[in-house]
């Protein structure tokens, strides 16, 4: 299938961005590649002149890079949307050069997820890069002035969240602040769910500790603040992206403003995602609209959620096949200390829509 590729939305330039974020500025490997920064920057496509300075900042001259790297945002987009009907579908990232479908350029639904995703994928990365010492700029947050009771003590390493949000969002809306950037209403709502995905990504800061004594008694723990895994917070915009409010845009005081369509008498809450245009509803093949269809696509038999086979196949009907699975099996604990396993097949049923 044919996908355009010229002016490329920011939901899916981020989250191809993520990944080169995560293996250009956060290398993890030696490389043989060793080439001049302000060059290499250039290099990266789709970079606003901003974006590529902010690059140029943030690393060093002479670093090492790893030149691949898995597309993080569309990964977990794809396990957190693994039971409907559209499971990111939307988002291509090829080697060369982003690549998009028509939802994502509508201000649809799944445009407003993957704008706030992409946007706390960044802000996550940047901050978790802070803290492991790939960027030179930023090092571990600050320690909390926060008293804690005894026997627990701060200490280790905190991600920098306040310089992933700062940067992240400088990187991330970058492209939607200039001219030529689409619509307005287009990149209100953009920039809106963009802030919403950071938003969440705050919630996610929590205490993890450690612990330290004899014997594991813990009688001290050593605490820090950490990121939850993008994949929590995934879940998170997913419950927001099935109660998302649908809006308009249209003048407010002195300007034009998004408001419910609905219930336009509130303004857009800070913390709810908002999408200008319907979707479609993905079950059949269709370019123009962005779905891929949902032939071939697993289903659950048993189930009667958005997995099902009725929901997920949209009343075609299915195809069963088995599948034979080696697995592990009859595990005996050996002291000490050790664990023996043998391997045992197993036939499952799966279930494939027509």
């Amino acid at each position: 299938m044919r996908l355009r590729s010229h002016v490329v939305p920011v939901g899916v330039l981020t989250a191809l961005l993520l990944s080169q974020l995560c293996s250009e500025f956060c290398p993890t490997r030696p490389s043989s590649l060793h080439i001049n920064q302000t060059q290499h920057c250039k290099l990266l496509p789709g970079l606003v002149s901003s974006q590529a300075q902010l690059c140029r900042q943030q690393t060093g001259a002479d670093a090492d890079h790893n030149t691949s790297s898995p597309p993080e945002v569309k990964k977990t987009c794809q396990k957190t949307f693994g039971d409907m009907r559209w499971n990111c579908s939307s988002i291509e990232i090829p080697v060369d050069a982003p690549k998009y479908r028509p939802d994502l350029d509508r201000g649809t639904r799944e445009a407003a997820f993957v704008y706030a995703l992409s946007a706390a994928a960044i802000s996550h990365t940047i901050a978790q890069a802070c803290t492991s010492g790939d960027l030179r700029l930023c090092s571990c947050a600050p320690i909390p002035s926060q008293v804690l009771e005894p026997g627990y003590r701060w200490g280790g390493c905190a991600d920098n969240l306040h310089y992933g949000l700062m940067m992240g969002s400088k990187f991330a809306d970058a492209p939607l602040k200039m001219k030529r950037a689409g619509s307005h209403a287009n990149k209100l709502m953009h920039l809106h769910n963009s802030e919403v995905g950071r938003q969440v990504l705050k919630e996610a800061l929590v205490m993890k500790c450690k612990c330290h004594g004899v014997s594991g008694s813990c009688s001290v723990r050593t605490c820090w603040r950490g990121l939850q895994d993008l994949r929590e917070i995934a879940v998170d915009l997913k419950n927001m992206y099935l109660s998302a409010t649908k809006v308009v845009h249209r003048p407010m005081g002195t300007r034009k403003q998004l408001v419910p369509k609905d219930i336009d008498i509130r303004p857009v809450r800070e913390k709810e995602l908002v999408y200008l245009q319907n979707s479609p509803n993905f079950c059949s093949e269709n370019e123009k609209l962005g779905s891929v269809g949902t032939r071939d696509r697993q289903c659950n038999k048993t189930s009667a959620g958005s997995d099902s086979c009725d929901m997920m196949c949209c009343d075609r009907g299915y195809n069963s096949y088995t599948e034979k699975l080696l697995e592990r099996c009859h595990c005996k604990y050996h002291w000490c200390c050790y664990v023996t396993c043998k391997k045992c097949e197993r036939l499952v049923e799966r279930y494939v829509c027509k």
